[in-house]
């Protein structure tokens, strides 16, 4: 028997890192994503050993571990040891064995929501061998609690939330984790049209969010008044972007995206550089009506809006500086699990 699930990855149009806390505790934030045909994938084999296989495949990492209830985290593939720590405290309650198998379409720190959408993958394996009786909601909040209560990692709630849902969703966040996902009934030629005219841009550079993000969690505490009104504005970008694509305004997009790149980049230090700058500059000179950094900033993924034929010319300019115009498309699935 083999269990196997995926999840798609997700780019963030309006909104991002209002989902962050303080200021989702504070002030509630909102966000406007959508998934798309990148995944995190997840493989789990049954076994009668007692010992736990362990193998990264994208990053060219293997362990073999005892079987034990509770396993070290020392720094090496402590993301799979998380999600097995809290499976077994919380459901099983002795330890399993087993070989997991994982794999993810985008290398960390693309800014497209990877390693949580890939403890999304694995918590969505361990539901479907286990048969744990735990819905979408529960999914998600419980990757979420892996990655930033027990592995204590910086960041937000809106990727495990998209990758478990899927699709187009404005997500609204509050203090106590109260969470919202509100899937967005969109006409087709409208999702056409953004899936053409949105371009996916791979700058080949990663970074570690954690720091930027780190720092946006500070500005707020400290009261910091030109981030929090940047905050503010975000989010009521993620609005104006929910209305332009449930009433087909689609060329609009372009410049709520630029706005909220201009806005994005006051939240804190890091979120943009020379290179990145330089990049955004020549896709608007190259037709581009607005773009931003996905995810936390700093390297990773940028994405572009390009009206008419205007998407060709730019990805002929982006491949000037390096980098990878990425084939994908907008994706209505999120976790998806079966059993072999």
């Amino acid at each position: 028997m083999i269990i196997r699930s995926k999840a798609p990855l997700r780019i963030g149009l309006a909104g991002g890192g209002t989902d962050v806390s303080p200021y989702s505790d504070i002030y509630g934030g909102a966000i406007l994503n959508a998934t798309i045909s990148l995944y995190a994938y997840a493989s789990i084999k049954p076994t009668d050993n007692n010992t736990i296989v362990i193998n990264a495949i994208d990053r060219n990492q293997r362990l073999e571990l005892k079987s034990e209830e509770q396993l070290s985290l020392d720094g090496n593939l402590d993301l799979i040891k998380g999600v097995y720590n809290r499976i077994v405290r919380d459901f099983t309650h002795q330890p399993l064995s087993f070989e997991i198998n994982t794999y993810v379409d985008a290398p960390p720190g693309s800014g497209l929501g990877s390693s949580s959408t890939l403890v999304v993958a694995m918590v969505g394996a361990f539901v479907e061998w286990l048969k744990l009786p735990l819905g979408e909601y529960d999914i998600a909040h419980l990757a979420y609690s892996i990655e930033r209560e027990d592995l204590k990692m910086e960041g937000g709630r809106q990727d495990q939330y998209a990758a478990t849902f899927g699709g187009v969703n404005y997500m609204e966040f509050y203090g106590d984790d109260k969470v919202i996902v509100n899937p967005l009934r969109i006409k087709s030629k409208f999702l056409h049209e953004l899936e053409h005219n949105l371009v996916l841009f791979y700058t080949q550079t990663s970074r570690l969010s954690s720091e930027i993000i780190k720092q946006q969690s500070e500005n707020v505490n400290s009261k910091k008044t030109s981030s929090i009104d940047a905050m503010h504005q975000l989010k009521e970008q993620s609005i104006s972007m929910k209305e332009a694509i449930l009433k087909g305004e689609i060329d609009s997009i372009g410049k709520i995206l630029n706005d909220g790149w201009a806005h994005k980049k006051l939240m804190a230090e890091g979120i943009s550089n020379a290179s990145i700058d330089s990049i955004y500059d020549a896709a608007m000179q190259a037709g581009a009506t607005g773009g931003k950094i996905s995810g936390a900033g700093g390297g990773g993924f940028m994405i572009f809006y390009a009206p008419y034929i205007h998407k060709y010319q730019l990805i002929k300019k982006l491949t000037e500086f390096g980098g990878t115009a990425m084939n994908y498309s907008l994706t209505t699935e999120g976790l998806t699990t079966w059993t072999v």
